[in-house]
């Protein structure tokens, strides 16, 4: 992997098991969209209104790819409607980072 798409978003802190349930459902059509599902976080303790989603590419070209799948794939497009009915995204952030070479999905050493 070379670049990790971070997805910032503000949630209604109240809808936060709609938010849960967003983030589950896109457990199985992000990868077979493309994309390396790095996982999603839930608000725990501090901040009660921001989630993030973390997705990993090869390349920016792979996530373009991925972006065009994405908006075609059924579970998609449903899961972005569920969204937008329930209204729980207030706020939504992309940043992208360069993953630094040695430090990405390592796996413990055991001992």
């Amino acid at each position: 992997m070379a670049i990790v798409c971070i997805i910032r978003y503000e949630i209604d802190p109240y809808q936060r098991d709609a938010f849960r349930q967003y983030a589950e459902s896109w457990g199985h059509t992000i990868p077979r969209c493309g994309g390396h599902l790095v996982g999603y976080f839930l608000p725990w303790q501090g901040t009660n209104y921001v989630g993030w989603g973390l997705i990993a590419f090869d390349s920016l070209a792979s996530y373009e790819a991925y972006q065009e799948r994405l908006r075609r794939d059924p579970e998609g497009k449903k899961n972005f409607e569920f969204a937008q009915q329930k209204r729980f995204i207030l706020k939504e952030e992309r940043n992208f980072v360069e993953i630094a070479d040695g430090t990405f999905d390592i796996p413990a050493i055991a001992g």
